[in-house]
């Protein structure tokens, strides 16, 4: 553990302590908590201070939910204190629900009311005024900017706007603590962005606010971060205290572009190498404590290309704490031989258009995808994304428009071309009721795999996604990243050369994300076609092209390196894919309001 996060997770004294109690917005002495055998939360201490935004971060299973429901008093400790507001979480327990606020990670709203019954619902439940025209009601919906959605249904909101809803209610009761456990995501980096000026409010109002995140980039934002591995508290104190340490330790290879995949392979394999991923047109290495730049010097002159120095991020610091990232090497696609195509365009559309009833979900969109290509399509929530992969992937039929997978018009042959392709949805969509052996076996069954290649692609994902421990258990009972290894291992069964990922990792911590895209890059190396959503503009940095529908329509297609170039601007000199994502969505609105 670094000197930095030794310090800051050492006990109080006595007497600190005891001032602590009262001027602390949360206060966490020896916490423990156990479940059966499992060990969730061991020794927690922690301070956490009003008009402050505190980080919570950790890779799944490390404790974040469980530390959240203690502090709003949903969960009992087994040892240790923990005050919020000055209230003790057990003692104080009917109290803690007033001075808190809480917004748990699935969206736990009514969906069959709209946003303004859910809110004098949860008023009725907090016992204040639930009259529609209520002062209360006015600020929460100009705050969270509802007001034009009130008789929507909750189940018609967009990602952002249901996180919006949510943070409303959870805000009903002015708390002096809120608690929100990964509230972005699934969250367009719009969205996100309206998330962040509302909790920037808050604790410049005093309040203090417990962020759960998978994102690291949020992480960095945060005043302070606790870092949870294990059960176990890492490190406690400001982002950069973490990130300090490992200046002189990341590496971009400069212009590799059709290498990066090789390279970043090539790279994460070496000794010195803690961390790895592509950006656009170039690889970030990160290299281990003590490690000289040797290796990777090496690796440059190899492939001719330059090798510079980068400033270190959050996210190199919280690898490198957790031991590192996984190899480059995919056993899955190891496996796999090389795909082979009749044809060069794996996925094409043309004026591709679904319409339900008066709403229009896509518009007249157009695109081919080569083979081996990885293709993201991004956008905000409701632009049409999910719709566009259903439609290529012979789930829904198009209003209007053809489309072709693996060569084969989805009209004509969609039976087929289902064969021809893997799908993983954005939702967990495998059967609850089956295990999850039941699940790769019928998985292996509507594929038509039967004998010996049915049971050896079974073992193979067991071995592969680490999934022998789960066997017997219901997908529901999963750590959310072994769900979706699940979801992934069912949608591989049948190696198919088209893939569709819909938002894969979206929930999942960043070390099972890099595990997931050491599979799509070795995958992709295979000559495997794989199509990409996602809410995570780092990941948007792996494909080869990018696609951005907003409102229905495609409004920009290239390179992720070739999007942020058109959106460089005095104040973004040098913009990040998340700045390249809000400015062409800005600038497709002024349009709009040019052309109306």
């Amino acid at each position: 553990m670094p000197a930095s996060a030794a310090s800051a997770v050492s006990a109080a004294s006595p007497s600190a302590a005891a001032a602590d109690r009262t001027d602390a917005a949360v206060l966490i002495e020896g916490l423990d908590k156990h479940f059966g055998r499992v060990h969730a939360l061991q020794g927690v201490q922690a301070r956490i201070g009003f008009g402050r935004l505190t980080g919570l971060v950790g890779p799944d299973g490390a404790g974040k939910t469980t530390l959240l429901r203690i502090l709003t008093g949903l969960l009992a400790p087994d040892a240790g204190r923990v005050t919020v507001a000055g209230l003790d979480v057990v003692a104080d327990n009917d109290a803690i629900h007033a001075a808190t606020g809480y917004m748990p990670q699935r969206f736990g709203l009514y969906e069959d009311l709209s946003v303004l019954e859910n809110l004098r619902l949860y008023a009725q439940l907090r016992g204040l005024d639930a009259a529609p025209g209520s002062a209360l009601f006015a600020r929460l919906l100009e705050f969270t900017r509802l007001e034009p959605f009130t008789k929507r249904l909750a189940g018609k909101l967009s990602g952002g706007m249901k996180q919006k809803l949510g943070l409303a209610c959870a805000l009903m009761a002015r708390p002096r603590v809120l608690l929100l456990d990964e509230p972005g995501v699934g969250v367009d980096p719009v969205s996100r962005q309206d998330l962040w000026r509302m909790v920037q409010a808050l604790t410049d109002e005093g309040m203090a606010v417990v962020w759960s995140t998978a994102y690291l980039d949020e992480a960095e934002r945060c005043d302070s971060v606790l870092l949870l591995n294990e059960g176990r508290l890492r490190f406690d104190g400001p982002p950069q205290a973490l990130t300090a340490p490992l200046e002189g330790r990341s590496y971009r290879l400069q212009d590799v572009g059709a290498q990066r995949r090789a390279l970043l392979t090539e790279a994460l394999d070496l000794d010195s190498v803690s961390d790895g991923v592509i950006q656009g047109a170039g690889v970030r290495l990160v290299l281990r404590d003590g490690a000289p730049a040797a290796q990777i010097e090496a690796l440059a002159d190899r492939a001719q290309v330059r090798l510079a120095p980068v400033p270190a991020r959050f996210e190199d610091a919280f690898i490198d704490l957790l031991g590192g990232g996984p190899g480059g090497t995919s056993p899955l696609a190891e496996r796999l031989p090389p795909v082979e195509l009749a044809c060069d365009i794996a996925v094409s559309c043309r004026d591709l258009t679904k319409r339900f009833g008066e709403f229009t979900a896509t518009e007249r969109v157009s695109f081919d995808v080569r083979k081996g290509e990885i293709f993201g399509l991004l956008g905000p929530n409701g632009a049409g994304k999910s719709t566009t992969f259903k439609m290529l992937c012979g789930l829904l039929t198009p209003t209007r428009g053809d489309a072709h997978v693996a060569g084969l018009d989805l009209r004509r042959a969609s039976g087929a071309a289902k064969g021809r392709l893997g799908y993983m949805a954005q939702k967990f969509s495998l059967y609850g009721l089956l295990s999850v052996r039941q699940n790769l076996e019928f998985s292996a069954g509507v594929y038509g795999l039967d004998g010996a290649t049915r049971r050896a692609r079974i073992d193979e994902m067991i071995e592969t996604f680490d999934l022998a421990a789960w066997l017997s258990f219901a997908p529901d009972a999963l750590p959310l990243g072994h769900k979706q290894r699940l979801a992934l291992a069912c949608a591989l069964m049948h190696r198919p050369p088209v893939l569709f990922l819909d938002e894969p990792t979206s929930g999942v911590d960043p070390i099972t994300r890099r595990e997931f895209w050491t599979h799509i890059n070795g995958l992709a190396r295979k000559g495997v076609t794989i199509m990409v959503t996602t809410h995570f503009m780092d990941e948007a940095e792996y494909c080869d092209r990018v696609a951005m529908l907003y409102r229905a329509r495609l409004i920009a297609l290239d390179t992720p390196d070739a999007l942020k170039r058109s959106t460089t601007s005095a104040r973004h000199p040098d913009p990040t894919m998340e700045d390249a994502f809000i400015r062409l969505v800005e600038a497709a609105d002024l349009e709009v309001e040019a052309t109306s």
